[in-house]
């Protein structure tokens, strides 16, 4: 479900990192941000992403950007 109503954008980082064995602690380290702004992201209350952060965390979680955010459509 959308974080907030109007955001069809879901973040799939938890999947992700459990696919990886990894914690958001670590990933958060590797690619140089805060804890708490990965947080942010994991819970799909980021406004926006920038590319530099988007491929840093497909580098070290070895996925591609469409493995880590989705489109939902209302009423899907």
């Amino acid at each position: 479900m959308p974080a907030e109503e109007g955001t069809y954008i879901v973040v799939k980082l938890d999947d992700l990192l459990h696919a990886k064995r990894m914690t958001l602690t670590e990933l958060a380290e590797r690619v140089g941000l805060t804890l708490a702004n990965l947080s942010i992201l994991k819970t799909g209350k980021a406004k926006a992403i920038r590319f530099s952060t988007l491929e840093a965390i497909c580098r070290e979680l070895d996925c591609q950007p469409g493995d880590l955010l989705a489109y939902e459509q209302p009423g899907i």
